[in-house]
C-alpha cells in the first residue's frame, strides 16, 4: 500500500495527503547497469548533435548550446526547456527529457556551463570575468526564442523545467519583477512567453517571496532537505497564493536534495556551504524511489493541466 503521510500538497490554499502510483523513471538496478543505461540514455538524447543558440543578453550574447529529443511524428508539440542545476547537464536530466519526449513534449536540455567553460562544482564564482548571475534567465530566454521559431513547436506551449540552482532559473522566467528587471536591461522578451514552470528542489524561494509569478508553477521540494531549506518555499508559496497565483507545492517529508537521481546514495557532500548558514559546510542528497514516482506522476498531471497538445489536424 503507498504511504500517503510522507505527501503534503498545498493547492490553493489547502493541505491534503494524496495517493501515489507506482511507475518511476527509470528502475531500481545495480551501479553497473545504472552507469550503461545512463550512458545510452544521454548519447540517444545526443543523437542529433548540439545545437547552438544566442542568450538574450543585450548587446552581448553568448552562444549557449542545448540537446533537442522530440517524439515521433511532425507536430507541432507542446515543449520545456530543461535548466540544469550546479553540476552540470547530468545523465538523470537526459532522462527526463526522453520521459517527456514518450510523453508528447520537446524537450530542450540547455548546457549553460560547457560553452562557457564553467566549473560544475557548486561553488560561488567572484572571479572577475565570471559567469553573471543573469546568465541564466537570458540563456532560457534564448532556448525559448529558438524553440518558438520550430515549426514543431506550439509557440504559445512553452513551459521551464529545473533543478536544483536551474529551477531558480525556471521560476525566474515567469516571475513579473524578474521579467521587469530584464526589460529594464534592455533584454528584449518574446512577445509569448513561457506558459507554466515546474521547479523541484530549487533555490531562489527565499528571494522571490514578496514576489509574484505570473503563470502556473510547480514546486516540488524535500522536507529534509539542508541545501535548499523547504520553509523558504513554504513562504514563497504562501505569500504568492495569498496574491492570486496559480502555484502548487509539493513537499515530501523526509527527502533530501536530488531525490528524484537515480542511483544517488545518501551522502554528505562535504565541500559545498550550506547557503544559508555561511561557513557550514555539508549538504545531504539521496535518491527515494518513492517521491521520484510522485514527483514524476504529479508532473505529469501538472503539464496535461498547462500544456495540453494541440488537437488533431
Amino acid at each position: 500500500m503507498a504511504d500517503l503521510s510522507r505527501v503534503i500538497v498545498q493547492h490553493e490554499g489547502h493541505e491534503r495527503p494524496v495517493a501515489r502510483t507506482w511507475c518511476v523513471i527509470l528502475p531500481r538496478m545495480t551501479v553497473r547497469t545504472l552507469a550503461v543505461l545512463m550512458l545510452t540514455t544521454a548519447l540517444g538524447s545526443a543523437c542529433g548533435g548540439a545545437i547552438s543558440f544566442e542568450s538574450a543578453t543585450p548587446k552581448a550574447p553568448d552562444r549557449v548550446e542545448g540537446r533537442l529529443v522530440k517524439p515521433g511524428g511532425t507536430g507541432p508539440f507542446p515543449a520545456l526547456v530543461l535548466l540544469h542545476g550546479c553540476h552540470g547537464v547530468s545523465p538523470q536530466v537526459h532522462a527526463w527529457a526522453r520521459w517527456l519526449a514518450d510523453r508528447g513534449y520537446v524537450a530542450f536540455v540547455v548546457d549553460s556551463f560547457g560553452p562557457r567553460k564553467e566549473p560544475a562544482d557548486c561553488k560561488e564564482d567572484d572571479s572577475p570575468g565570471g559567469m553573471p548571475n543573469t546568465a541564466r534567465f537570458d540563456d532560457a530566454i534564448g532556448a525559448l526564442r529558438y524553440l518558438q521559431a520550430q515549426s514543431f513547436v506550439i509557440p504559445e506551449r512553452v513551459a521551464s523545467f529545473g533543478w536544483s540552482q536551474g529551477g531558480e532559473f525556471a521560476m525566474s522566467v515567469i516571475n513579473g519583477p524578474t521579467l521587469d528587471r530584464a526589460r529594464a536591461r534592455g533584454v528584449a522578451l518574446p512577445r509569448v512567453g513561457y506558459a507554466a514552470a515546474i521547479a523541484m528542489y530549487p533555490g531562489g524561494c527565499r528571494d522571490y517571496a514578496k514576489e509574484l509569478v505570473l503563470r502556473p508553477l510547480l514546486l516540488l521540494i524535500g522536507g529534509s532537505d539542508d541545501w535548499t531549506p523547504p520553509r523558504y518555499c513554504r513562504e514563497m508559496s504562501a505569500n504568492m497564493k495569498a496574491r492570486g497565483a496559480d502555484l502548487t507545492l509539493v513537499e515530501y517529508k523526509g527527502a533530501y536534495h536530488y531525490f528524484d537521481v537515480v542511483g544517488q546514495r545518501k551522502e554528505v557532500l562535504k565541500d559545498i556551504e550550506q547557503p544559508f548558514t555561511p561557513g557550514t559546510y555539508g549538504v545531504t542528497v539521496a535518491y527515494d524511489r518513492e517521491v521520484a514516482t510522485d514527483a514524476q506522476r504529479r508532473v505529469e498531471a501538472f503539464l496535461a493541466r498547462v500544456l495540453p497538445p494541440a488537437p488533431p489536424r
